[in-house]
């Protein structure tokens, strides 16, 4: 194949990442995106020792990636990641859903700014949501190419979520039969608040007295009291600081 031929297949393939977001990402001749020189540090934990060195030296071929740590998934510890401090951990699943799950939690508690691409096993649509929850950036299938897991690194890396086309619409499904729980719906409809009580709310949360709260609203105390009364036996709170906490955990407040 001619070198022009080869270049136009270069500028015409179009990456996993950006076909899932609709757009092209250009890179430069190592494969790194426009203005970054640092290389992004990848550590790989997989169970089999085949599989995890095959990862390690298919990133490490790539001139903007570094592999700071290889370990199995037994020997593998949130410890061992903080050491190597990398961007990214590259799990394999090992294909028992509870265990992949505890890891990617123990890692989010431990290294919370390392970023988890996963390399997971052709599940249903059930398993990769509840790995979405768990706190991952990017989600693989066994089967992806050796192009395409380097592009999912640098998209993990730039901010970007990655999975396949499949599980993306499962995501879409996932929100839409969720839409009744958002934080975008109001908290009238969501805790059975009144107007006037959620108005009272973020006075509580500031820590203003029932007085201080008639005041404001040309109420009496009394008046106060009693839509606070209402508001705890609504939401199930205790007090006016779980009043608060219950309001926050729904999204209304910051």
């Amino acid at each position: 194949m001619s070198a022009s031929a080869r270049r136009s297949l270069i500028d015409t393939a179009v990456p996993l990442a950006a076909r899932a977001n609709g757009g092209v990402r250009t890179r430069d001749a190592t494969g790194a995106a426009p203005g970054c020189s640092a290389k992004i540090k990848v550590f790989v934990a997989a169970e089999n020792r085949l599989l995890r060195e095959a990862l390690a030296r298919m990133l490490a071929k790539k001139g903007d990636t570094e592999v700071t740590g290889v370990e199995s998934e037994e020997a593998f510890t949130p410890e061992i990641l903080a050491r190597a401090k990398p961007d990214i951990l590259l799990l394999a699943s090992r294909g028992a859903l509870a265990e992949d799950i505890a890891t990617i939690r123990q890692v989010r508690a431990a290294a919370p700014q390392v970023r988890i691409l996963v390399l997971g096993m052709p599940q249903g649509a059930a398993e990769f949501l509840q790995c979405v929850r768990a706190g991952i950036s990017g989600y693989l299938l066994r089967d992806a190419s050796s192009e395409e897991v380097p592009e999912a690194v640098r998209a993990v890396q730039a901010g970007e979520a990655v999975c396949p086309g499949t599980l993306c619409s499962a995501l879409f499904r996932y929100f839409e039969s969720e839409t009744a729980s958002l934080p975008c719906v109001s908290a009238r409809h969501r805790l059975g608040l009144t107007r006037r009580e959620q108005q009272l709310i973020p006075l509580v949360a500031q820590g203003l007295t029932n007085k201080e709260i008639a005041n404001h609203f040309s109420l009496s105390e009394q008046t106060v009291k009693n839509h606070l009364y209402r508001i705890k036996h609504k939401i199930g709170a205790e007090d006016r600081l779980d009043i608060v906490q219950v309001y926050r955990a729904q999204g209304f407040l910051a």
